[in-house]
């Protein structure tokens, strides 16, 4: 939820019923004047003011970032059928056959139509109707960018060639790096890591705030009021759909920090110390094995938490064979005789290392076992099952491909899309309530008020302490949650002395 209503102090809710008032006697003198003595607030009755301000001035002030993350992911989301349309030449053979040709033959080809080129990878076709991937390093791209040949694996044919950044085509890639930063380098990625940091902060605040409203019918919690007319009727959408969203816009602002520059490497040092980092299949070969005297490292391609979606994917150098290589084909059915089968990612030896083989099908039921061959005589070095993984790394695994639309294929994209479009209506239900609140509304440039400042003087000292404690905490380990939450602040406390001098000197 992007904005909650700011309670209008002149007019009631029209979900609270209206207390009756009985008639003064003199029986009831005295409890009258001790319901008029002041009494200690609520736990909920002395959060909500201070919840309210917050998610008042988050909304106001970071739902443009919101909208702009949410109508970027929603284009991302479209990404992958649109890639299937755009690139259905280089991404489909013209015709099944009914056998394939050695994947050493389909490499041969594509180096034959890219010659300065060194391979990278190799991904055999996944079904019977896609091509081969052939990934090269070529000269002068840009950093993070491979060209990708794409080979019929019937008839060694050519179909194509592409620049890519690990799995993503050309369109995919440059919608990705929109999503996460407006395509303006590190700088711009500062605005995707704000509006993640918030997101959750503004989605729990607002889930909190419709929850403790008082309303007449108990199903006008998760269904829009549809007798409300003017802002309550905005109210009423703003906070249906806003419940049905928060859980996965919370899992979206979760997950989206693990890319984040300053959260993220905060969450990567957690991880690892909670002993949840992402383990990975060793393929160094023994002192003075003969594995070929190209360089780079050895683990697998394509294998990379972020991989396609700001990352490039774990792509590796591979070295040059030596005759000691037994093939990419022999080297292919070991690792397929020790279980590793479905969408096949495969690392050329480098020196000092074997092949590395590893599966990439991250569509329930997952497939991403591993293994490390031997290029001398095929013998499987070492191997890495995902049901051996830390429970964090495969929480993490699973996290992340949800957000890319990858787990469930087109079920998963079309729910991102959903939570996209929800996020751009909450953000525009919460501005046209801000709108509605103006005070003087035939004046057009006003606009409605805020919560009254102080509203952190009516929580109690011991209720106070620990939340100022956990805000600190939370501060800390999110970065830009903390330091804008911190300018926020300052903001607020000069305007608030501006305010408080001007009605001084108007009262003099």
């Amino acid at each position: 939820m992007s904005l909650e209503e700011v309670q209008d102090v002149r007019t009631p809710d029209a979900d609270t019923p209206a207390a009756p008032i009985a008639p003064a006697t003199p029986a009831t003198d005295g409890a009258v004047a001790s319901a008029e003595a002041p009494s200690k607030p609520g736990t909920w009755a002395a959060l909500r003011p201070l919840l309210l301000r917050m998610h008042f001035y988050a909304g106001i002030l970071i739902a443009p970032l919101l909208f702009l993350a949410a109508a970027t992911g929603l284009l991302y989301a479209a990404s992958w059928q649109a890639e299937k349309i755009i690139y259905s030449d280089e991404l489909t053979v013209t015709q099944v056959r009914e056998s394939t040709a050695p994947l050493s033959a389909q490499v041969t080809a594509a180096r034959a139509t890219v010659p300065e080129g060194k391979v990278v990878g190799v991904w055999p076709a996944p079904d019977a109707e896609a091509t081969t991937r052939v990934i090269m390093e070529v000269p002068g791209l840009e950093e993070g960018r491979t060209q990708t040949v794409f080979v019929d694996p019937y008839t060694a044919h050519v179909n194509g060639q592409l620049t890519t950044e690990g799995d993503a085509l050309p369109l995919r890639a440059w919608l990705s790096e929109f999503h996460s930063s407006l395509q303006l380098g590190e700088f711009g990625r500062n605005y995707s890591e704000l509006a993640a940091s918030w997101l959750w902060v503004v989605a729990l605040g607002g889930l909190a705030l419709w929850i403790g409203r008082r309303r007449s019918r108990k199903a006008l919690l998760v269904l829009p009021d549809r007798a409300a007319t003017g802002r309550r009727k905005t109210l009423s959408w703003h906070g249906a759909v806003g419940l049905w969203a928060v859980a996965g816009l919370v899992a979206l602002s979760a997950t989206g920090l693990t890319w984040s520059k300053y959260a993220g490497e905060n969450i990567g040092q957690l991880q690892d110390g909670l002993g949840g980092a992402t383990p990975s299949v060793s393929a160094a070969l023994a002192p003075g094995s003969d594995s070929g005297s190209g360089s780079g490292s050895g683990s697998g391609s394509g294998s990379g938490e972020h991989a396609g979606h700001g990352g490039t994917g774990g792509m590796e150098m591979p070295g040059t064979p030596s005759a000691a290589d037994i093939g990419i084909d022999k080297a292919v059915a070991a690792a397929r005789a020790a279980g590793v089968t479905e969408e096949l990612r495969i690392t050329l030896p480098a020196k000092g290392k074997g092949y590395v083989i590893k599966e990439q099908d991250k569509q329930l039921p997952v497939h991403l076992d591993s293994v490390a061959v031997d290029p001398a005589d095929g013998r499987i070095m070492d191997e890495l099952r995902f049901a051996d993984y830390p429970v964090l790394a495969q929480l993490t695994r699973f996290g992340i491909d949800l957000h890319m639309g990858k787990t469930f294929g087109l079920a998963n994209q079309i729910a991102l899309a959903a939570l996209a479009v929800a996020l751009m209506f909450l953000v525009f239900w919460g501005y046209r309530m801000w709108w509605l609140r103006r005070p003087t509304k035939d004046r057009t440039l006003s606009v409605g008020r805020a919560q009254p400042r102080g509203a952190w003087r009516k929580v109690p000292l011991t209720m106070l302490l620990p939340l100022a404690a956990v805000i600190a905490v939370v501060g800390w380990f999110v970065p830009l949650l903390g330091s804008s939450l911190v300018a926020f602040l300052s903001v607020d406390v000069l305007l608030g002395l501006f305010a408080a001098r001007r009605t001084k000197a108007a009262t003099a």
